[in-house]
């Protein structure tokens, strides 16, 4: 066998990561030359095996150090490599060769904004770690509702300073509590974001994608919502037979509260939005409760709103055909690609929202 300087040397000067992995295997493989060594003491007598070993045993831990060494520095090396040939502008949208697709999560959300903003309502955004005064509390939620208890909602360990354990929030409706106390009224924005709650099935995951739209301002009445809701789901939809039904609800931070049911039909095997061959739920909805606008510092014998809120996972499985919500957080890239849209599919009213 060659000697151990030799050794190292060929392990020292390894161009390439396969040379390092052909060395290891002839060096430490099943049938490797140390390895027959090491295979070879237990013929030995005593004697001479207790003067062998030593040496042996020093050899295979020097040449698995030198190949570690090696193929750290080689790896090193191509990373840089990497990085100072292969640059690409993050600023620019994803060419085609890429490869990469806008989420349809992302997508349905620049048809919101789309939407909305032509509704004249802005975008608001919040902490998704949230205190129980936002997240429950100011929204008209005793302690002893059932949405706080422990099978739905996800509880931190309170920090030093605090007394009560915070939330991930379990709805964007804190965004709302929060945009009332800082800038009054009159409001109308939506409220698109991650909620969590602890659930997992089907249509139903830990995290999702909600959006909820409020506005505040003097005599404002369900007739105003039902109008808002009927505009946002035709454009959404990019149909004009969307019909719309509201039965009477109970949500603690609306009152009088409705869930909102649409129409749809049978087209070409499938079920989708429109028509009224039968009814499906899409969202709640309500006027804002006075407690709820007393609790961000507004008079509701002046101000009055409504809100609503719905799923954009679910948004999104009912415009494209999927059924199944837990593959939009797989990450399997052959779902990605069929149901991906292009990075330049930008929304427009004018050009459709649709793919």
């Amino acid at each position: 066998m060659a000697a151990n300087p030799e050794i190292l040397d060929q392990i020292a000067n390894a161009p390439d990561l396969g040379e390092v992995e052909a060395l290891r295997v002839r060096l430490l493989g099943k049938s490797g030359e140390i390895t027959t060594q090491l295979k070879s003491l237990g013929g030995m007598d005593a004697e001479t095996r207790a003067a062998e070993a030593p040496k042996v045993h020093a050899l295979r831990e020097a040449v698995t150090s030198a190949l570690s060494e090696r193929k750290s520095a080689l790896e090193v090396a191509e990373l840089d490599r990497r990085l100072a040939t292969e640059t690409i502008d993050l600023s620019l949208p994803a060419p085609e060769s890429v490869g990469g697709t806008v989420h349809p999560v992302s997508q349905v959300m620049d048809e919101l904004a789309e939407i909305f903003a032509d509704l004249g309502f802005a975008v608001a955004e919040g902490p998704e770690i949230e205190t129980q005064w936002y997240n429950f509390s100011a929204l008209n939620m005793p302690e002893n509702h059932p949405a706080r208890a422990m099978q739905d909602t996800f509880y931190l360990e309170p920090r030093e300073s605090e007394t009560e354990a915070r939330v991930l929030r379990t709805h964007t409706s804190p965004v709302q509590i929060r945009m009332m106390e800082s800038s009054g009224a009159p409001v109308r924005v939506i409220a698109p974001g991650r909620v969590y709650r602890s659930d997992s099935d089907a249509t139903h995951t830990p995290m999702f994608h909600q959006v909820e739209g409020l506005v505040i301002d003097r005599a404002i009445t369900m007739g105003h919502l039902k109008w808002t809701l009927e505009t946002f789901l035709k454009a959404f939809f990019e149909r004009d037979d969307i019909v719309l039904r509201m039965r009477p609800s109970y949500f603690p931070f609306t009152e009088p509260s409705a869930e909102v049911d649409v129409g749809w039909s049978m087209e070409k095997g499938r079920r989708v939005v429109g028509g009224q061959e039968g009814w499906m739920e899409v969202l709640g909805s309500g006027m804002v409760h006075p407690n709820v606008i007393r609790n961000c510092g507004l008079d509701p014998d002046e101000w009055q709103g409504f809100a609503f809120g719905c799923g954009i996972d679910r948004l999104a499985m009912l415009k494209y055909g999927m059924n199944d919500l837990r593959a939009f957080f797989d990450g399997d890239i052959r779902w990605l690609k069929h149901y991906g849209f292009r990075a330049l599919d930008v929304p427009t009213l004018s050009g459709g929202v649709g793919a």
